[in-house]
């Protein structure tokens, strides 16, 4: 599979510090965004650690297995790892450190293989993916406002002015143990997938978001404007992207079985 990627940081407009990071391993196939929080210096040590630990992990886990299917289960599993072992050492770090002792970090984390993606999530930093004019959030956000919206407490509009809007149910660091949602599904060539901080999705719409990565020339300006456009909408938080477009498959499409439903999240 052939993906063109681009990521951009930034601190935002009413920050003083970024405690956002985020990894882009091309030859791995492997990228992560993490939204740290706790304290001037503990959210971006969350952040930092939490990527740093999931680049280890996953260097760690054996490429290939028997076929195609065990393959994607494998890469499914390890990323989930991945996570929980970040959740482990950021709660351990902070346990021992009085002065990061409040600190966590939200990630989201996604593989390319075998012609598909494999997402990782815990908190509310996101992926998406842009197909055809249509843009869908692939992960579930783990905040009190989510879990409102989808039992039909509060619309969407009310969500995202919701005073609680920033609260987290789930994140790494916390406890020394996470449940982390996993996602398998194919790809098409063309698929724009996007991770990000809440800094963007909290500041930019979903449609406006499809809108500057579909109407771009290139990956890295539809990356930037991102930013930028998370910053002209008042720059509230850190905002980090990471968009990667897939521009070609490993196989022809013809021979795969694709489907454009979003699979239930896998808890591991």
């Amino acid at each position: 599979m052939k993906i063109t990627v681009c990521a951009r940081t930034d601190v935002g407009r009413k920050r003083a510090e970024n405690q956002d990071h985020f990894l882009v391993d091309e030859e791995h196939d492997l990228f992560v965004v993490a939204d740290g929080v706790g304290g001037y210096a503990g959210g971006e040590v969350a952040s930092e650690l939490a990527v740093t630990t999931i680049e280890e992990v996953l260097a760690r886990v054996a490429a290939s297995a028997a076929n195609d299917a065990e393959d994607l289960v494998r890469a499914e599993q390890s990323l989930a790892l991945a996570l929980r072992v970040a959740s482990a050492r950021i709660h351990a770090r902070a346990g021992g450190e009085p002065s990061l002792s409040n600190m966590a970090t939200t990630a989201v984390a996604m593989r390319f293989l075998h012609d598909h993606v494999v997402l990782a999530n815990v908190g509310d930093s996101r992926g998406y993916r842009i197909r055809d004019g249509v843009i869908t959030q692939l992960t579930r956000d783990h905040s009190l406002v989510a879990e409102q919206l989808r039992a039909g407490v509060i619309s969407a509009e009310q969500a995202r002015t919701h005073r609680m809007r920033n609260l987290i149910l789930r994140s790494l660091g916390t406890e020394a143990d996470v449940i982390v949602d996993t996602f398998v599904f194919p790809v098409r060539e063309g698929d724009y997938l996007l991770l990000c901080s809440d800094g963007l999705s909290g500041m930019v719409e979903d449609l406006e978001i499809r809108g500057i990565v579909e109407g771009s020339l290139t990956v890295e300006a539809a990356a930037e404007r991102l930013v930028e456009r998370a910053n002209d909408h008042g720059g509230d938080d850190n905002v980090t992207v990471v968009l990667a477009r897939v521009d070609a498959l490993d196989r022809d499409e013809d021979e795969k079985t694709d489907t454009s439903e979003i699979p239930t999240p896998t808890p591991a």
